[in-house]
């Protein structure tokens, strides 16, 4: 950085300034003199302002300290003085993003909005939170937010309580999560990165609220802070105000919160430990290995961005050798890795799941002996490529879905920033790319294989066990200490406890004041926009098949959508489009093989993804679309090659190779396995819905049942092969063809005449079957299931549809989620019950879930829906409130859209025969919506909770003790 221009604004010396073209900004760097703290502005015409405050926060314990201090501080504040602002920003402001994240060494505050009068309100009320909280007064934010001991009367049981405990026992139900635990606490045995940040849930209970306000005390002062503003706003006029306002209350402060760098391995570590799984569950094949390695430093630009192009080229697609050969060898089932890049020594994770422990010495020798290979023979030049390409795409494209780019942006600054380097090195990547081209040719990368992994004694085996009971065992030992620690009470602690648990309890219960929320800054109805968006689809045909154009600007980016009809495969085999739906890309075609394919795709496209999915009419779910989808996304310029290779995959992809169809199938299976606690919530609702509605019905196939699915076939999946091959071959005939095949294309208006000059490609190798829907029979029945794992939190879920208690749909029902989640759902689920979330969902087809997540409680949540028509006829909120409501709705609704995400919109309505007229209509009765029309539905909402459809996916102890609310008790992973 060149440090000419030193001018003072607002107490702000500016320290440098230069464009970066790679994000389209102007950096300014500040230094707030009379504070200390440190700030950066990304100047640029987006609307979608971005404004965080970031604290370097290295924790010494596994308590979760900075976690529950990242949720304490938005419990009010001096300005501020709610139980919960944050929430109050939620229900009712314009917000394009609004939340907080713990990360190992930072605690980040973010917040994003398109309306300068909300953006400038969201930042009040994170600076208050932040340096002037109530928790530092308030014990009971810590017990809330924390943990607390509970007890309701001296005969009871003594129990653990807390939105963060419990959270986190959420987390530490999941293996991948403990997995990920165990490798940071392995590789940094002597630094901040061996503790766990977000809480161990049986240390949780160890912090104390003198170590709790410590913390704040030390970390929270703007000498260790790291401010960015991003987007088109009046930097004056906000230094101003974050000077005036809150940085010239402090004087700058000596902060020791820098991270000491891990000592280097004199030689590699080897530890394993268990986890939990049900009792009568499987143990073979259900190990976790891992090779783990530090690599470097976070502040070594090249190294940064060539280890995410390593974990590509090695591990992420079908032609990756590492993926390869350890599935070659059946080490495992599933082979897969990442780099871990926000941490001072970032570190890279080489993982087997689907294995066994015995087979842990083969896997470090098929990884060492495949590195000296590639070493020794060099990498594929064409593979290599393919992985730089692939990484480049998406530098370029810069689509982080809904997330503000801003944000994105700030990520990837303080992963530089944190460590006392340049802001900007991470983000100006043209150099950095540019160098490891050039040294593609030189062996750039298996010299990183040799440094890095071959001659690095920092490395760490780690494997996680499963152990039938673990979950038991410790809930036992965790009561007993309980009942031991209650018994060594006197009576007069006890009462004590009883007098907190009622006042914490009162507190939770008792809403603010008007006089507290009216504090809040709140925007007016008059500020929302009342005319929806109209995303723009020309409906067109080439060669008689459909397309839907939606002329946006993409900068050259061509998003490609094939939607095919899938209603020509018989029920029976439905299954079969979700396994094909895994299938395409990781098998050989007539023209590829598999790795081939791979680099192939990756050479011409940004991905090609493939997924299964209903879309309900608008008006009933027993009318549904069930399309086969593939997505692919490229330069405009490569349209002809991305074309053909579409056509290839869908026209000619072999299901010949039974070993490999037998490899994904594992794989497969594997994946589900698992990454199933970390779906639970979607599982739950989803299969509660499949109860009685028969898209839910159709969607649910590609999830639990699915998985079940999977499992079966697993069994004896060699005698099958034939079968699986045949059936395969069959459903991909019935469905890629030219008759069903309705095509979505986003891109500019160049790009449309490129798409259709080069659609023969890929039509030409598409079948000419005509097509013939199938009329779906499903059976429904009212299962409601319980889905017992070795977790230790539920997922509630209660389900039902309102048209056919001869309810309509209305804007309304979305104001109504809004209510439920952030005030009555929040409440009784969150604050009261300890859950780390709650929602309720309606739908246009009649179809309505409430759910919960991370719950400690069952009974109780079901109990909490029944409840709700009570609630919502005792609601009398003012105008005020109300108004409130409709913003948090309108925000949304009118969340910003990517050019990808508008297109994908307009055509999921179009297939819904969702029109404009219809959206336009709802965004007005959102608007008008009153309290009265809140009390109102309360009728709705009793006739249809009589339906009583329940799906709970929890802890097995948890769900046996429930039993009597089930009609069938299913062992997850049996």
């Amino acid at each position: 950085m060149n440090f000419e221009d030193r001018k003072t604004i607002h107490g702000f010396r500016l320290l440098d300034e230069q464009m970066v073209s790679e994000v389209n900004s102007n950096a300014k760097l500040f230094e707030h003199e009379k504070s200390g703290a440190r700030l950066l502005f990304l100047e640029n015409d987006d609307d979608n302002k971005v404004f965080s405050v970031t604290f370097r926060t290295p924790p010494t314990d596994s308590t979760g300290v900075a976690h529950i201090v990242e949720h304490s501080v938005l419990c009010g504040s001096r300005k501020f003085p709610l139980k919960e602002p944050f929430v109050e920003l939620v229900k009712g402001s314009l917000n394009t993003f609004l939340n907080a994240m713990t990360y190992p060494d930072k605690t980040m505050y973010p917040v994003a909005s398109r309306n300068e009068k909300d953006f400038r309100n969201l930042m009040d009320v994170y600076l208050d939170a932040v340096f002037f909280p109530n928790m530092l007064k308030d014990r009971e934010i810590l017990m809330q937010e924390g943990w607390h001991y509970e007890l309701d009367d001296i005969q009871g049981e003594l129990t653990y309580k807390g939105v963060v405990y419990n959270e986190m026992k959420g987390v530490f139900s999941s293996p991948d999560a403990i997995l990920d635990h165990k490798i940071l606490e392995v590789l940094f045995p002597d630094n901040t990165y061996g503790f766990e940040s977000g809480g161990d849930p049986e240390v949780v209970p160890e912090l104390s609220f003198e170590q709790f306000c410590e913390f704040h005390s030390k970390y929270y002062h703007p000498s260790n802070s790291y401010i960015f503003l991003y987007g088109n706003m009046d930097i004056a006029d906000t230094l101003q105000f974050i000077n005036e306002e809150y940085l010239s209350k402090f004087t700058k402060q000596s902060v020791q919160s820098a991270i000491c760098p891990q000592q280097a391995f004199a030689k590699p570590v080897d530890k394993v430990f268990p986890y939990a799984v049900s009792s009568n569950e499987p143990t073979d094949e259900k190990s976790m290995l891992s090779l783990n390695f530090v690599v470097g430093s976070a502040n070594n630009a090249q190294a940064y961005l060539a280890f995410q192009m390593l974990a590509h080229l090695l591990l992420d697609t079908p032609a990756a050798p590492l993926k390869k050969a350890l599935i070659d060898a059946g080490v495992g089932k599933e082979v897969f890795g990442y780099f871990t890049e926000s941490l001072l020594q970032p570190t890279f994770s080489i993982i087997v799941s689907g294995a066994n422990q015995d087979k842990k010495d083969e896997f470090v020798a098929i990884v060492n002996k495949t590195f000296q290979s590639l070493v020794r023979e060099g990498i594929n030049p064409k593979l290599a490529e393919a992985s730089v390409n692939s990484i480049e795409f998406k530098l370029r494209e810069a689509n982080y879905g809904g997330r503000p780019k801003g944000l994105a942006y700030n990520i990837k600054c303080m992963d530089s920033w944190l460590y006392d380097a340049d802001p900007l090195l991470h983000l100006a990547y043209e150099p950095t790319l540019a160098k490891i081209r050039a040294g593609l040719q030189e062996g750039y990368f298996e010299a990183l294989l040799t440094e890095y992994f071959l001659e690095n004694p920092h490395q760490a085996v780690v494997t996680l066990v499963p152990q039938p009971g673990l979950a038991e065992e410790k809930a036992e030992e965790g009561k007993a200490e309980l009942a031991k620690y209650k018994q060594s009470l006197t009576e007069q602690q006890l009462q004590a406890i009883i007098e907190q648990t009622k006042k914490l309890k009162l507190r939770q219960e008792t809403p603010d004041t008007e006089e507290a929320l009216a504090v809040i800054p709140l925007l007016k109805l008059t500020d929302l926009e009342p005319k929806a968006e109209v995303l723009p689809i020309v409906e067109q045909a080439v060669d008689n098949i459909p397309l839907l154009y939606h002329p946006i600007f993409t900068n050259q980016i061509a998003y490609v959508n094939l939607l095919f009809d899938t209603r020509q495969v018989p029920q029976a085999d439905i299954p079969y489009i979700h396994l094909l739906a895994e299938m395409l890309g990781k098998i050989n075609t007539n023209k590829n093989d598999y790795g081939e394919l791979a680099n192939e795709i990756n050479l011409h496209t940004g991905g090609i993804f493939y997924d299964v999915l209903a879309y309900a009419d608008k008006t009933s779910d027993d009318v549904y679309f069930p399309k086969f989808r593939i997505r692919s996304k490229m330069l405009v310029n490569k349209l002809p090659q991305a074309l053909q290779l579409l056509g290839e995959v869908a026209g000619s992809s072999a299901f010949d190779d039974k070993k490999r169809l037998r490899e994904v199938i594992l794989q497969t299976k594997a994946n589900w396995e698992t990454s199933l606690f970390r779906r639970g919530q979607q599982i739950a609702a989803s299969r509660v819905l499949s109860y009685f509605s028969p898209s839910a019905k159709y969607n649910e196939t590609g999830l639990l049942s699915f998985y079940q699915f999977l499992t079966d076939l697993e069994r004896n999946v060699g005698a099958r092969l034939d079968e699986i091959s045949a059936k395969l071959e069959q459903v991909a005939r019935l469905i890629f063809n030219k008759d069903n095949l309705l095509i979505s294309l986003t891109c500019e208006e160049d790009g449309l005449l490129q798409f259709k000059s080069q659609l023969q490609g890929l039509t030409g190798q598409l079948g000419n079957l005509p097509f013939q829907a199938n009329a779906y029979q499903f059976e429904f029945s009212k299962l409601n299931e319980g889905l017992m794992t070795s977790g230790k939190v539920q997922y509630v879920t209660k389900g039902a549809n309102f048209r056919r208690e001869g309810f309509e749909y209305q804007g309304s029902l979305k104001v109504l989620e809004t209510i439920l989640r952030y005030e009555y759902l929040w409440n009784r689920i969150r604050v009261q019950g300890g859950a780390y979330g709650a929602f309720a969902q309606f739908e246009r087809t009649g179809n309505m879930v409430f759910g919960s997540y991370r719950d400690p409680n069952l009974k109780e949540s079901l109990q909490v829906y029944d409840e709700t028509p009570r609630f919502l006829r005792s609601f009398n909120v003012s105008d005020r409130e109300m108004t409130k409501y409709i913003i948090g709705t309108m925000s949304q609704l009118d969340s910003p859209l990517t050019p990808q995400m508008k297109g994908e919109r307009a055509t999921m309505q179009y297939i819904r025969n969702i029109t404009q007229s219809d959206v336009q209509r709802e965004r007005d009765e959102i608007i008008a919506t009153k309290r009265e029309t809140i009390q109102g539905i309360a009728d709705m909402i009793e006739r249809t909770m009589q339906q009583n459809y329940i799906c709970v996916m929890g802890s097995e102890q948890k769900i046996k003790a429930n039993k009597e609310l089930f009609g069938k008790l299913v062992a997850m992973f049996e």
